[in-house]
């Protein structure tokens, strides 16, 4: 998008809800800024052998680099939960990932047209997997009703609600919202079945993937638990480290 530096965060990519956070971050820079990146970056090589291998290509921060030459004194790494996140990429795949992601895109259509066939307006035609619905002057009894069926929603406002799908999301969850908002009479099924049928969506064509993603063999390999825990084991053998010798 024409962008020199580009940060953002994976959300809730493979890591558990948690008050908020903390989640993974990545950082992206144009061709010529690489050197005033923070830490470490690592590219793809050969060895010996003309095998693939992976080599420190540059560092900007360690501790034998002289003060003046570093490009930040940040030390915290969240290692884990990139580590987090990239085991779940590994996990799903990108066939698993466009599942989730059409499933959680899903719920989302059903729970909106659900609210509007009801009489309440959505504030938004285009949405992934938040809803925002205007209630004037009803937002707290909304979450009120709820709270009482043991669903957490957001109050943005006196007049307005927020509520998120993902990937655990059930169809009892969205009758428990829509019970919290008055809505009687659908049939979820019925109202599942005829949006699959449709096969529209809230997503703008412009910001829908079409290029491939996840495109490495790993990403592809591991489908069962087993297999999953057995290649998280042979990372694990694969570690070197300092051993004081």
């Amino acid at each position: 998008m024409g962008a020199d530096i580009v940060v953002g965060t994976t959300q809730r990519f493979g890591v558990p809800l948690a008050f908020g956070g903390p989640h993974a971050g990545y950082m992206a820079v144009r061709q010529g800024l690489e050197r005033q990146l923070p830490g470490r970056l690592v590219g793809v090589s050969v060895d010996a052998d003309g095998a693939p291998a992976y080599r420190l290509a540059l560092q900007t921060r360690e501790q034998h680099i002289r003060r003046e030459k570093a490009t930040s004194n940040i030390c915290t790494a969240q290692v884990l939960l990139a580590v987090m996140a990239s085991m779940y990429a590994v996990y799903h795949g990108p066939d698993g990932l466009r599942g989730i992601a059409h499933r959680t895109h899903r719920f989302a259509r059903l729970l909106a047209v659900g609210l509007e066939r009801s009489g309440v307006e959505i504030l938004q035609s285009q949405f992934f997997d938040t809803v925002v619905a205007c209630v004037p002057g009803r937002a707290d009894d909304v979450l009120a009703a709820a709270r009482g069926s043991g669903i957490n929603l957001r109050k943005v406002d006196d007049d307005t609600v927020g509520i998120s799908t993902d990937e655990v999301t059930l169809r009892a969850d969205i009758d428990g919202v829509w019970g919290a908002f008055g809505v009687e009479g659908i049939d979820i099924d019925e109202l599942d079945a005829e949006l699959l049928l449709s096969n529209d969506t809230t997503i703008p064509a412009g910001l829908t993937r079409e290029s491939d993603f996840l495109t490495h063999p790993v990403f592809l390999a591991h489908r069962s638990e087993t297999e999953m825990l057995r290649y998280l084991r042979r990372l694990q053998d694969k570690d070197v480290a300092s051993t004081g010798r």
